[in-house]
């Protein structure tokens, strides 16, 4: 099977997993500082990988700097922003639902920036995949306690919606052309920076809890989501429309409901199932030839 094929099938699994990582790690370190150390154990890695591979490096400043920037925005501000809304008590599911709002908020931008044409039948696509979405995660953020939740959490979801939204976007028109490996490095070294300096302004303590969870979330998260899956998204970026790659995220909540039910026993209800369906066929309208 083509690569141009299989890739949106694996990178949907693997980024899948991310909320499943969050959810095992973040009660051993605070948000920032568990972002921080996987950030700086991919660029050991993945550097390593580029100096093996004897990928090429982005070539000029400003190159670098519109990498950097899409950095910031598609790993320090949406994981940092996801992170942060879990660790002040906001559940997974309301997370997963508020940032899947992205291909909708993607699909309107990139007609206005990046004038790509988006369809009625996509639309209908888009929409689709967004109740697929909502019936998926919907029972849970009904019952969550959100008057219990921190406003910070808020805050910090609506932000990582807007990073992860504009991220794609920016990489798409000014960093479409990057070396696959050597560029995905530049991005990873400015998320270190950004998370570095977000871990000092919120006065972590940056102390983590190295038991066998911590360790086993931070090794799938540093090498199957910040290696595998981000691979494949800039694979996804450079060669499909933004629009299309945005709309994969909306069978991220599906799958992890079914990682949470194999993994946690977490029951799956008939609107859940229904959602799954949904949001499957959403994406193939969207991306469909």
């Amino acid at each position: 099977m083509r690569l141009a094929t299989l890739a949106p099938i694996l990178f949907v699994l693997l980024w899948s997993t991310g909320f499943v990582g969050a959810k095992l790690g973040l009660p051993y370190a605070e948000p920032f500082t568990f972002l921080w150390v996987r950030m700086v154990l991919v660029v050991g890695l993945l550097g390593g990988l580029a100096w093996l591979l004897r990928s090429p490096w982005p070539k000029g400043w400003a190159l670098n700097l519109h990498i950097g920037v899409s950095g910031l925005l598609l790993h320090a501000g949406y994981l940092g922003g996801v992170f942060f809304a879990i660790s002040r008590g906001m559940p997974a599911g309301l997370s997963a639902l508020i940032v899947g709002l992205q291909p909708i908020l993607t699909a309107v931008l990139a007609q206005l920036l990046l004038r790509e044409r988006v369809n009625a039948v996509q639309w209908a696509g888009l929409l689709l995949g967004l109740v697929g979405v909502g019936l998926v995660v919907g029972e849970k953020a009904l019952s969550a306690r959100i008057l219990h939740i921190e406003p910070s959490a808020f805050v910090a979801i609506g932000l990582a919606l807007l990073c992860t939204t504009f991220g794609t976007l920016y990489q798409k028109r000014f960093a479409s052309q990057m070396p696959l490996v050597g560029g995905t490095v530049v991005q990873y070294v400015a998320a270190a920076v950004g998370l570095f300096v977000l871990a000092l302004l919120f006065r972590e303590t940056m102390q983590i809890q190295w038991t066998p969870q911590f360790v086993f979330a931070l090794t799938w998260l540093v090498l199957v989501l910040s290696i595998g899956a981000i691979l494949l998204l800039m694979y996804l970026i450079r060669h499909n429309s933004a629009s299309s790659v945005a709309s994969l995220f909306y069978l991220v909540p599906p799958a992890t409901a079914l990682e949470a039910y194999f993994l946690f026993g977490e029951r799956l209800g008939g609107w859940a199932i229904l959602g799954m369906g949904l949001a499957v066929v959403g994406v193939a309208l969207v991306v469909r030839r």
